[in-house]
Protein backbone atom coordinates (compact mmCIF):
# COMPACT_ATOMS: atom_id res chain seq x y z
CA UNK A 1 0.00 0.00 0.00
CA UNK A 2 1.58 3.65 -0.61
CA UNK A 3 2.14 5.96 1.74
CA UNK A 4 -0.43 8.41 3.04
CA UNK A 5 1.40 12.27 3.30
CA UNK A 6 -0.46 14.98 3.69
CA UNK A 7 0.77 18.34 5.08
CA UNK A 8 -1.14 21.09 7.27
CA UNK A 9 0.82 24.29 6.51
CA UNK A 10 -0.08 27.77 5.86
CA UNK A 11 1.35 29.88 2.57
CA UNK A 12 3.53 31.98 4.14
CA UNK A 13 5.30 29.86 7.08
CA UNK A 14 9.16 29.79 6.58
CA UNK A 15 8.88 26.49 8.72
CA UNK A 16 6.49 24.77 6.14
CA UNK A 17 8.76 25.85 3.01
CA UNK A 18 11.27 23.65 4.13
CA UNK A 19 8.95 20.74 4.59
CA UNK A 20 7.80 21.19 1.23
CA UNK A 21 11.79 20.94 -0.04
CA UNK A 22 12.79 18.55 1.77
CA UNK A 23 9.68 16.29 0.02
CA UNK A 24 10.49 17.77 -3.25
CA UNK A 25 13.98 16.60 -2.89
CA UNK A 26 13.10 13.45 -1.91
CA UNK A 27 10.52 12.70 -4.83
CA UNK A 28 7.48 12.20 -1.93
CA UNK A 29 4.21 13.10 -2.95
CA UNK A 30 1.65 14.53 -0.46
CA UNK A 31 -1.95 16.26 0.03
CA UNK A 32 -1.48 19.85 0.77
CA UNK A 33 -4.05 21.14 3.50
CA UNK A 34 -3.71 25.29 3.36
CA UNK A 35 -4.41 25.57 7.40
CA UNK A 36 -4.60 28.68 9.16
CA UNK A 37 -2.78 29.07 12.14
CA UNK A 38 -4.43 31.73 13.64
CA UNK A 39 -7.77 29.02 13.15
CA UNK A 40 -7.01 26.10 15.64
CA UNK A 41 -9.03 23.60 13.49
CA UNK A 42 -10.18 19.99 14.68
CA UNK A 43 -7.35 18.39 12.56
CA UNK A 44 -4.89 20.71 13.77
CA UNK A 45 -6.12 20.29 17.45
CA UNK A 46 -5.75 16.44 17.07
CA UNK A 47 -2.58 16.75 15.15
CA UNK A 48 -0.72 19.08 17.62
CA UNK A 49 -2.49 18.95 20.58
CA UNK A 50 0.65 20.27 22.07
CA UNK A 51 2.02 23.59 20.28
CA UNK A 52 -1.56 23.58 17.77
CA UNK A 53 0.71 25.00 15.30
CA UNK A 54 1.61 24.37 11.36
CA UNK A 55 3.39 22.52 9.69
CA UNK A 56 2.23 19.04 10.64
CA UNK A 57 3.16 16.30 8.48
CA UNK A 58 1.41 13.17 8.42
CA UNK A 59 2.36 10.16 7.58
CA UNK A 60 0.07 7.17 7.44
CA UNK A 61 -2.49 9.10 10.15
CA UNK A 62 0.49 9.80 12.30
CA UNK A 63 1.79 13.42 12.76
CA UNK A 64 5.21 14.91 13.01
CA UNK A 65 5.26 18.32 14.35
CA UNK A 66 8.06 20.83 14.55
CA UNK A 67 10.05 21.20 10.55
CA UNK A 68 13.70 20.55 11.83
CA UNK A 69 12.44 17.37 13.17
CA UNK A 70 10.06 16.73 10.07
CA UNK A 71 13.48 16.97 7.71
CA UNK A 72 15.24 14.48 9.38
CA UNK A 73 12.20 11.79 9.66
CA UNK A 74 11.92 12.84 5.80
CA UNK A 75 15.53 11.81 5.46
CA UNK A 76 15.25 8.62 7.35
CA UNK A 77 12.11 7.17 6.01
CA UNK A 78 12.51 7.94 2.40
CA UNK A 79 16.59 7.02 2.58
CA UNK A 80 16.90 5.56 -1.00
CA UNK A 81 16.69 9.21 -2.29
CA UNK A 82 19.12 12.69 -1.90
CA UNK A 83 20.58 12.81 1.46
CA UNK A 84 19.37 15.63 3.27
CA UNK A 85 21.53 15.44 6.73
CA UNK A 86 25.27 14.15 5.83
CA UNK A 87 26.37 11.00 7.10
CA UNK A 88 29.32 11.40 9.51
CA UNK A 89 28.24 12.11 12.59
CA UNK A 90 30.84 15.14 13.15
CA UNK A 91 29.20 16.44 9.99
CA UNK A 92 25.51 15.83 11.32
CA UNK A 93 26.10 17.34 14.59
CA UNK A 94 26.97 20.75 12.92
CA UNK A 95 24.51 20.61 10.59
CA UNK A 96 21.81 20.40 13.86
CA UNK A 97 24.06 23.22 15.51
CA UNK A 98 23.32 25.90 12.90
CA UNK A 99 19.49 24.74 12.31
CA UNK A 100 19.15 25.30 15.69
CA UNK A 101 21.00 28.52 15.22
CA UNK A 102 18.53 29.89 13.08
CA UNK A 103 15.63 29.42 14.42
CA UNK A 104 16.97 30.23 18.22
CA UNK A 105 18.93 33.17 17.31
CA UNK A 106 18.26 34.56 13.70
CA UNK A 107 13.94 33.96 14.02
CA UNK A 108 13.21 36.27 16.28
CA UNK A 109 14.65 39.43 14.54
CA UNK A 110 13.75 38.26 11.41
CA UNK A 111 9.60 39.08 12.21
CA UNK A 112 10.47 41.85 14.73
CA UNK A 113 12.59 43.69 12.07
CA UNK A 114 8.79 43.85 9.80
CA UNK A 115 6.37 44.00 12.83
CA UNK A 116 7.99 46.76 15.85
CA UNK A 117 8.98 50.47 15.75
CA UNK A 118 11.08 52.96 16.85
CA UNK A 119 13.94 51.05 19.48
CA UNK A 120 12.44 47.86 19.54
CA UNK A 121 13.27 47.84 15.62
CA UNK A 122 16.26 49.16 15.64
CA UNK A 123 17.84 46.79 18.02
CA UNK A 124 16.10 44.04 15.97
CA UNK A 125 17.61 45.18 12.66
CA UNK A 126 21.05 45.29 14.73
CA UNK A 127 20.82 41.61 15.74
CA UNK A 128 19.88 40.46 12.06
CA UNK A 129 22.40 41.93 10.55
CA UNK A 130 24.70 40.63 13.37
CA UNK A 131 23.36 37.11 12.27
CA UNK A 132 23.03 37.40 9.06
CA UNK A 133 27.16 38.15 9.09
CA UNK A 134 27.44 35.31 11.35
CA UNK A 135 25.78 33.09 8.48
CA UNK A 136 27.42 34.69 5.99
CA UNK A 137 31.05 33.69 7.94
CA UNK A 138 29.83 30.11 8.24
CA UNK A 139 29.09 29.73 4.62
CA UNK A 140 32.39 30.89 3.19
CA UNK A 141 33.61 30.09 0.58
CA UNK A 142 31.89 26.99 0.37
CA UNK A 143 29.35 26.77 -2.54
CA UNK A 144 26.45 25.45 0.31
CA UNK A 145 26.44 25.23 4.15
CA UNK A 146 27.60 21.70 4.20
CA UNK A 147 30.16 22.18 1.33
CA UNK A 148 29.50 20.82 -2.22
CA UNK A 149 26.43 19.58 -1.56
CA UNK A 150 22.64 21.18 -0.71
CA UNK A 151 21.07 20.07 1.93
CA UNK A 152 19.56 20.24 5.46
CA UNK A 153 21.15 23.96 7.10
CA UNK A 154 20.37 25.41 3.25
CA UNK A 155 16.41 24.16 3.21
CA UNK A 156 16.49 25.78 6.89
CA UNK A 157 17.68 29.08 6.06
CA UNK A 158 15.97 29.03 2.86
CA UNK A 159 12.89 28.37 4.34
CA UNK A 160 12.98 32.11 5.16
CA UNK A 161 14.18 33.31 1.78
CA UNK A 162 10.52 34.63 1.08
CA UNK A 163 10.82 37.02 3.85
CA UNK A 164 13.76 38.36 2.96
CA UNK A 165 12.50 41.37 0.95
CA UNK A 166 9.71 42.17 3.63
CA UNK A 167 12.83 42.12 6.27
CA UNK A 168 15.20 44.13 3.97
CA UNK A 169 12.38 47.01 3.33
CA UNK A 170 10.93 47.34 6.75
CA UNK A 171 14.30 47.23 7.93
CA UNK A 172 16.01 49.44 5.22
CA UNK A 173 18.78 47.45 4.35
CA UNK A 174 20.21 45.40 1.16
CA UNK A 175 20.74 41.57 1.76
CA UNK A 176 22.83 41.37 -1.87
CA UNK A 177 25.16 44.98 -0.50
CA UNK A 178 25.80 44.13 3.01
CA UNK A 179 26.17 40.08 2.31
CA UNK A 180 27.17 39.46 -1.18
CA UNK A 181 28.63 35.58 -0.45
CA UNK A 182 25.14 35.04 1.08
CA UNK A 183 23.66 36.41 -2.17
CA UNK A 184 25.56 33.88 -4.50
CA UNK A 185 24.36 31.02 -2.32
CA UNK A 186 20.96 32.40 -2.44
CA UNK A 187 20.64 32.24 -6.20
CA UNK A 188 22.35 28.72 -6.18
CA UNK A 189 19.95 27.65 -4.34
CA UNK A 190 17.32 28.81 -6.28
CA UNK A 191 18.52 26.91 -9.66
CA UNK A 192 16.67 24.02 -7.63
CA UNK A 193 13.31 23.15 -8.45
CA UNK A 194 12.62 21.70 -5.08
CA UNK A 195 13.21 25.50 -3.86
CA UNK A 196 11.44 27.43 -6.53
CA UNK A 197 8.32 25.65 -6.03
CA UNK A 198 7.98 25.46 -2.24
CA UNK A 199 8.42 29.15 -2.41
CA UNK A 200 6.53 31.74 -1.48
CA UNK A 201 5.92 35.24 -3.86
CA UNK A 202 7.68 37.16 -1.98
CA UNK A 203 5.39 40.59 -3.03
CA UNK A 204 2.58 38.55 -1.74
CA UNK A 205 4.76 37.96 1.70
CA UNK A 206 4.97 41.74 2.26
CA UNK A 207 0.98 42.54 1.58
CA UNK A 208 0.74 39.44 4.23
CA UNK A 209 2.92 41.83 6.41
CA UNK A 210 1.10 45.19 5.87
CA UNK A 211 -1.71 42.71 7.49
CA UNK A 212 0.12 41.66 10.30
CA UNK A 213 2.02 44.84 11.05
CA UNK A 214 -2.17 46.16 11.72
CA UNK A 215 -2.60 43.08 13.74
CA UNK A 216 0.61 43.96 16.04
CA UNK A 217 0.10 47.96 15.79
CA UNK A 218 3.10 48.40 13.99
CA UNK A 219 0.99 50.58 11.05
Amino acid sequence: MADEVILLDYWPSMFGMRTKMALAEKGVKYEYKETDPWVKTPLLIEMNPIHKKIPVLIHNGKPICESLIQLEYIDEVWSDAFPILPSDPYQKSQARFWAEFIDKKFYEPSWKVWATMGEELVAAKKELLDHFKTLETELGEKPYYGGEVFGYVDIALMGYYSWFKAMEKFGEFSIETEFPKLTTWTKRCLERESVVMALADSDRIIEYVYVMRKKFGAE
